[in-house]
């Protein structure tokens, strides 16, 4: 079993973050930020299938598992990013337990599974299949993302679906699923992410969910959550970008006064 699915199935505390810059330069500087994980987000944001490849190979340059939010539920998708040397996929939107399961069959070799053999990058391009059928089934981590009112209504029977190794919380979709946008609603999603913690950890499972900041990362993690994928590549840019911006035009104030 790979170290980083071995952490996810002990909940060991990981923090990691989204990738959306299609350019490998913005992934070596992430992976080079102490990141435990990178998930590199296919499903909302401008990466192409081809440019994965490299996003996937930068992040190994420095050793930290690139993992990837497919679109959507198609397994060619999920092949596509496990062949090119993902170390797992994130699957969003699954709100039933069959779609949890389709989920399992596109991930897994058989006989757990029904993922075709493919010669891509994983295989060393064909070079090395029977190695990587022998080991993909243990290092590849699996983790789908609930985040509807109807994934909520369903997860117990969501997390009882066998090769699952983690249950993702999507927090923005599931507010406005649920009717609990914004500060008003703010009980209300903080009551359906326990739920869902809760039951997924009787089930066995690790919760993982999305926070925009690091502020309460504590307080979930007390509740259980033990994968956090904190903000994105974009969203540290621009915050880095802004605090930069006003500590330049404080000091830039005090230098025009004393001109004057």
């Amino acid at each position: 079993m790979s170290d980083f699915r071995r952490n996810c199935i002990e909940r060991k505390l990981l923090v990691g973050t989204f990738a959306a810059i299609p350019h490998p330069v913005a992934i070596e500087v992430t992976a080079a930020s102490g990141v435990d994980f990178l998930c590199i987000d296919w499903e909302h944001s401008q990466i192409s299938r081809e440019r994965i490849e490299d996003l996937i190979r930068a992040a190994d340059v420095h050793h930290v598992p690139a993992m990837v939010r497919v679109p959507g539920h198609a397994a060619e998708d999920i092949a596509a990013v496990l062949d090119a040397g993902a170390a797992g996929v994130l699957v969003p939107r699954v709100s039933t337990a069959e779609q949890a399961r389709a989920a399992v069959k596109a991930t897994r070799y058989p006989p757990l599974g029904v993922r075709g053999v493919g010669p891509g990058r994983a295989a060393a391009y064909g070079y090395r299949i029977p190695d990587y059928l022998a080991k993909a089934n243990a290092e590849l981590v699996l983790a789908i993302q609930v985040e509807t009112a109807e994934g909520l209504a369903n997860i117990a029977d969501i997390a009882a679906v066998e090769g699952i190794d983690l249950i993702f919380i999507g927090p923005g979709d599931l507010s406005v699923s649920i009717g609990a946008m914004g500060p008003a609603g703010k009980d209300k999603l903080d009551a359906a992410i326990r739920t869902i913690t809760k039951t997924v950890l009787s089930a066995g499972r690790a919760v993982g969910i999305f926070r925009p900041t690091p502020d309460d990362i504590a307080a979930w993690s007390q509740a259980g959550i033990s994968f956090f994928i904190l903000a994105s590549d974009t969203m540290f840019l621009g915050a880095s970008m802004a605090a930069g911006v006003i500590d330049a035009k404080k000091s830039g104030g005090g230098l025009e006064a004393w001109e004057k």
